[in-house]
């Protein structure tokens, strides 16, 4: 057995007639131990793909006309220049018994494929053709090559990147910074000396990628076009943030991209790439039926002493839906809540009336909640219009709402009437939510809360 590696294979022993011109060699694979090489490189990392090892007396190293440092350019006639790493694999596991392997021994490559250098190992994703932020795709895989040896540098671009703490990796000395990828697949974890210098580069850090929030929405706009997003018109804030996985042990925590339209709170579980992809979020709730609940001090949010957790409820068909939410840093929690509440209340000024079917005295009635009449009950006529008001409410007259959380709704208005008692005939929850949303409008346009 053994390996033959680029400490085996010394570039001095490759003939020079060989170096840089292209060469055709066929391998039959064997039965056990397939091809016998291993490989490196691959367009994510700007690198061709290239032999590493060689296992002796395997196929590879039967051709005796295989180096280790070779770029594979081809497999049975499939172009690898462009190919991922695991592009490689794949073409390399479907090619047959015969392979056929067009190959071009790259000296230059040598210290790549000696070095196994822990930066050139970072996993990261390639955008796809699709994605709006590609810049030329054509250019050589080859050429980026001396450029990425001699300098052995990665570059990870930070746009759309979630950096946080304590997420991924237990931090018992408070000294990681944790970089997840836009697509939410790859976790880049730095370990600074001290807490000092981690909390130093993870500010950094995350005030580069908040700085670039603003790009990303106005890429996001264009990639849309006319149709929007998920219903709506407008992205008003996007973002990541820490959901808390309900029901798991106290620290579960995993990354979730909020989205805010002029109507909607979205949640995804990754950066959509393609347009189609925002139209279906892992979650949708209307702004008019969610309010912001703060939470307690959250157990395991950084740095101790701050709270930066806040949650959402939203009325549904189901009940109410509760998520609670952890940010970076009390400024983004500032900006969180204040452009939830924000939302809620500009929804509603866009809705202005929210009209619900409802039995009232075993008559069949709406109610509806106007922005600025506030309750009133119309009963339905002979020909089947809803014309007749039967009663009206101002807001400052409600004294108290409540449900029963299957289908009733109790509105108590005080006066004679005492408590008006209407069957929604389905859960009350989102038309309970929304007179809040409504109330809390009315509320802050009146200037009632400082």
């Amino acid at each position: 057995g053994g390996v033959r590696t680029a400490f085996t294979d010394l570039p001095e022993q490759v003939p020079e007639a060989i170096s840089n011109k292209k060469r055709c060699v066929k391998v039959l694979k064997q039965e056990m131990g397939g091809l016998g090489i291993s490989i490196k490189g691959g367009k994510e990392n700007k690198m061709p793909i290239l032999i590493s090892k060689i296992f002796k007396g395997l196929a590879a190293d039967q051709t005796q006309a295989l180096y280790v440092g070779d770029a594979i350019l081809a497999v049975n006639g499939t172009d690898l220049r462009d190919a991922t790493h695991d592009e490689a694999v794949q073409a390399l596991k479907r090619a047959g018994k015969e392979v056929l392997l067009e190959v071009k021994y790259m000296r230059e490559a040598t210290p790549y494929v000696k070095k196994g250098s822990p930066v050139s190992e970072i996993g990261w994703e390639t955008p796809p053709p699709e994605s709006p932020r590609l810049g030329n795709a054509s250019s050589d895989a080859l050429s980026h090559l001396s450029l990425s040896i001699h300098r052995d540098k990665k570059t990870i671009p930070l746009k759309m990147c979630y950096v946080t703490r304590n997420m991924a990796a237990s931090d018992l000395e408070n000294r990681l910074v944790e970089i997840h990828s836009p697509d939410a697949k790859h976790t880049l974890v730095l370990r600074s000396k001290d807490s000092a210098t981690a909390q130093a580069w993870f500010n950094a850090i995350h005030s580069c990628i908040s700085d670039l929030i603003p790009k990303v929405i106005s890429e996001v706009k264009d990639q849309l076009g006319k149709t929007g997003i998920a219903g709506g018109r407008e992205i008003r804030h996007l973002g990541w943030l820490a959901e808390k996985v309900l029901g798991e042990n106290e620290k579960h925590w995993k990354p979730v991209l909020v989205v805010l339209t002029e109507k909607d709170l979205l949640m995804y579980e990754n950066m959509p790439r393609i347009k189609e992809a925002w139209f279906s979020p892992l979650h949708s709730y209307p702004l008019l039926a969610t309010r912001l609940v703060h939470s307690g001090p959250g157990k395991g949010s950084p740095p101790p002493g701050i709270d930066v957790s806040f949650a959402t409820r939203t009325g549904t068909r189901q009940g109410i839906e509760t998520h609670l939410f952890r940010t970076e840093t009390s400024r983004d929690l500032s900006l969180w809540t204040r452009s939830i509440v924000q939302g809620c209340h500009n929804a509603v000024e866009l809705t202005m009336e929210i009209t619900t079917a409802c039995t009232y005295k075993n008559q069949e009635c709406r109610l509806i909640i106007h922005y600025d009449h506030g309750f009133s009950l119309a009963a339905e006529s002979q020909d089947g219009a809803f014309s007749k008001t039967i009663a009206q409410f101002p807001y400052e007259k409600l004294k108290m709402s409540s449900d029963d959380g299957i289908r009733m709704l109790y509105l108590d208005f005080g006066g004679k009437e005492g408590e008006i008692q209407l069957d929604l005939h389905s859960c009350p929850k989102p038309i309970v939510f929304i007179i809040h949303s409504f109330l809390s409008a009315k509320i802050t346009r009146l200037g009632l809360v400082a």
